[in-house]
């Protein structure tokens, strides 16, 4: 149970509900971050939601006009015919929409800005599925109507296309891969998967793209005889390597060239966690806005392959980057042991958790854990007006409360409250979550007018998303982000 404090001023409560701490207390000296600069303000974007959408959509109806214009259904007499062209159809969408799958984690800043890499991720996750069900598909209509139209069985005409046609082998080497990391990107081998194995498991759709590319270029149908089918094809896949090559490689190494950051100290904040200042130059060109975060890359001679998408726990400013690191898994607990100097290499900033999204006077901040690290900076962003901004922090121990000086500091200079709930669930003294519909009710009562953005773990965002609807706060006042991890 959290210690004892005494509350002071009208704004300071302090409740005890069966063993749970919800305290709102009295401030004390912020430590030493440092004031937010003045960020540059982002580029104007010409390029909207539904132009990229528009273009989408587009070249997928391309993709069909073309395999109609050859002579596609005309052919579709027999059942074997009828299964090998629903085959090809099915090859032709699944390959564009793998190509747009890839172009949406290609860190682009334009699709970044409009989308989020949280909304981005989540199309990139669901369009994974559907290629390996559209190649699956392929594989499967194809094979039968093959088989129908020779008069052999499914598996003797499989088994001779395999050992017959070399280019028919990489296919099916393309979609066993689709099928392995389709099965590895399942939550239920996910939670069985080290987040560094199932990345390196999930690089394997790169090959699996080109062994099909190769594929389809020797024998498919739509690009031996045309040849504007082939160079249109081509096109894609360049334009979107090029995309890959630019936003991925050529970026982030501008990036670290112009700024030079290096790692200059380490702070410890917390059992388990640190902040990391980085230093640099022309840091404020960064054109970040606290709630953002970066992928850092820090360039160690085991490390600095990996890059790690943690948020800025202070705005940005002139003088210094500040991110902060909790040990959770290997390569988190593997930075806690940098060395000041080492240099460090980012992409981004990536996210639309900021304060650009606040449309209602009043805002309601709800960290979990570590999760409190980028609603720290964004404090600092939100407008002070008194009684404007409420910080409910749920935490298993005061232990694990982060930049707790530092809060309380800034709520009080913008005459908030600031709440917290301690204990670990599950425990005689706190049988339940206290992050419930109760309880935020009861600490924000006008919830529902406010803008909230929430951060914490995965299965804490989704559980308040679902107490906050239950008390009717409108969707679109409701901001949280995940991290893309790709």
């Amino acid at each position: 149970m959290g210690r004892g404090v005494k509350g002071c001023g009208p704004l300071h409560v302090r409740v005890t509900d069966k063993g749970m701490s919800i305290i709102a207390r009295q401030e004390t000296p912020d430590r030493r971050a440092g004031r937010a600069g003045h960020a540059a303000r982002p580029r104007r974007l010409v390029l909207t939601a539904g132009d990229v959408i528009l273009v989408v959509v587009i070249n997928a109806a391309l993709v069909v006009a073309m395999w109609v214009r050859h002579g596609a259904l005309n052919q579709l007499g027999s059942p074997s015919a009828k299964l090998t062209a629903a085959g090809q159809l099915t090859a032709l969408v699944g390959t564009y929409a793998a190509l747009v799958q890839v172009l949406l984690m290609s860190r682009s800043p334009w699709l970044e800005r409009r989308f989020g890499m949280d909304g981005l991720a989540q199309w990139h996750r669901w369009l994974g599925f559907s290629v390996t069900i559209l190649i699956s598909g392929h594989v499967i209509l194809t094979t039968t109507g093959y088989a129908f139209g020779n008069g052999n069985s499914v598996l003797a005409e499989a088994w001779n296309l395999v050992t017959t046609y070399p280019y028919v082998l990489m296919a099916t080497a393309a979609t066993g891969l689709l099928i392995m990391v389709a099965v590895t990107s399942l939550r239920l081998a996910r939670r069985r998967l080290t987040w560094e194995t199932w990345r390196f498991l999930h690089l394997y759709a790169y090959l699996a793209i080109a062994l099909a590319f190769g594929h389809e270029l020797a024998v498919g149908t739509d690009f031996t005889d045309d040849a504007i089918a082939r160079w249109y094809w081509i096109a894609l896949y360049v334009a979107v390597g090029l995309c890959l090559l630019a936003f991925r490689v050529g970026h982030p190494w501008r990036m670290s060239l112009r700024h030079h950051l290096r790692v200059t100290q380490i702070v410890p904040e917390a059992p388990g966690v640190v902040s990391l200042y980085v230093t640099g130059r022309e840091l404020d060109q960064l054109q970040a806005r606290a709630g953002q975060y970066f992928r850092w890359r820090f360039l160690t001679r085991d490390g600095w392959w990996r890059t790690h998408p943690f948020s800025l726990s202070a705005p940005l400013n002139n003088r210094f980057l500040r991110l902060t690191v909790k040990g959770i898994g290997d390569d988190s607990r593997g930075l806690q042991g940098l060395h000041p100097g080492t240099r460090v290499a980012v992409e981004g900033p990536y996210g639309l958790f900021t304060a650009q999204r606040q449309r209602r006077p009043k805002v309601l901040l709800v960290a979990g854990g570590i999760g409190i690290t980028p609603l720290r900076a964004l404090i600092e962003e939100i407008p002070a007006k008194k009684n404007a901004i409420a910080l409910i922090y749920r935490a298993r121990s005061w232990e694990d409360v982060v930049f707790r000086d530092e809060l309380e500091k800034l709520i009080r200079d913008r005459r908030g409250a600031i709440h917290y709930l301690i204990g670990q669930r599950g425990t005689p003294e706190l049988p339940e979550d206290p992050l419930s519909e109760q309880t935020l009710r009861r600490l924000v009562p006008d919830v529902a007018s406010r803008d909230i953005f929430v951060c914490g773990p995965a299965s804490m965002m989704e559980r308040v998303q679902g107490i906050l609807r239950a008390l009717g706060v409108p969707e679109q006042q409701i901001h949280f982000e995940r991290f893309a991890l790709l």
